[in-house]
């Protein structure tokens, strides 16, 4: 087996569809592969689909294996599991809202293939208009978010675009392919990142070990984002990732950078918060919220919402 597409369904009925329709049309000729879709106990019918589709589509039915949870997990753990479960030499994590566009995987193989000291990949994520999107950057720590403060971010912070495949800090976990071996020596993604930093920490950790991450401009994936845009639980998800940031920091680079950092985040969302003040479409509360959270991460996230017992275990 030469390729594992590992993706990660919670509640995505709406996209997951188009995720397995692209990696069913677009897997690279001659290239061994299996689906792996974990279920992260979704109530939304989201698995059913998938086996609707399976059996409506022999090139998914015949690569496809469901996973089901009867207790939502984090993305960390679920990408772990799967990773553990795969039997590719290489894996390609997916959101179930990635669409893999035409060459995404086998551009993405070639880059791993081409630097066998690559132990992960990116792909250039691009919004449903087709716009790219920031998806691969430097490591987080004091000077990045001294840039952030400044204002300089984009130009001093952010490793993607351009069009050459280079080595990054880390990349986002959308569309991310593992060299699986790699992924067993660092002992996969660490669980105690619920979701937003587990990337970040697993592409350190291979750096650490002398992995290096790839950018890879010529994988091109659509990302609905639908964790990022979708506030309907929108405190909680501040809380999420300030909180993972935030271990992170002190995991990597111990608690006097930790306050340093918090303090330069924080302090980089006020002027957001008065510029919205003036700019439509934008709450000011909203950059205040994520203020008041860089400073201290406090109360209750995603991984608290996941853990309540009401949540409908769709086994």
């Amino acid at each position: 087996m030469e390729l594992s597409y590992c993706i990660v369904n919670t509640d995505g009925r709406e996209h997951l569809g188009a995720c397995l329709a692209a990696i069913a049309a677009r897997n690279p000729e001659g290239v061994s592969h299996e689906i792996l879709l974990l279920d992260n106990a979704s109530g939304d019918g989201s698995a059913e689909l998938a086996r609707e589709l399976a059996a409506a589509d022999p090139r998914i039915g015949e690569a496809l294996r469901i996973v089901r949870l009867g207790r939502r997990q984090g993305k960390a753990a679920n990408d772990s599991l799967l990773l553990r479960q795969a039997a590719g030499e290489l894996c390609l994590l997916l959101n179930e809202d990635s669409e893999l566009l035409p060459g995404a995987a086998a551009a993405l193989i070639d880059a791993l293939r081409s630097d066998p000291s690559a132990g992960a990949a990116g792909a250039q994520l691009l919004d449903p208009a087709g716009i790219p999107q920031p998806c691969a950057w430097r490591l987080p720590g004091v000077g990045t978010a001294l840039a952030q403060a400044l204002f300089l971010h984009k130009r001093l912070v952010t490793e993607s675009g351009g069009s050459e495949t280079r080595r990054v800090g880390w990349a986002q976990s959308a569309a991310l392919a593992v060299r699986r071996s790699a992924a067993e020596e660092v002992g996969y993604l660490d669980p105690a990142f619920f979701v937003y930093s587990d990337e970040t920490d697993f592409c350190k950790r291979l750096g650490d070990a002398g992995w290096a991450t790839l950018y890879v401009p010529g994988a091109r994936a659509i990302h609905h984002e639908q964790l990022s845009t979708d506030r309907s639980a929108g405190s909680r998800r501040v809380v999420e990732f300030h909180r993972n940031r935030d271990l992170y920091v002190r995991k990597h680079h111990g608690r006097p950078a930790a306050m340093l950092v918090r303090l330069l985040t924080a302090f980089s969302y006020l002027p957001r918060a008065l510029a919205a003040l003036v700019m439509p479409g934008h709450d000011p509360r909203w950059y205040l919220l994520h203020a008041g959270q860089a400073w201290r991460p406090r109360g209750e996230g995603l991984r608290e919402l996941a853990e309540r017992p009401a949540i409908d275990a769709g086994a």
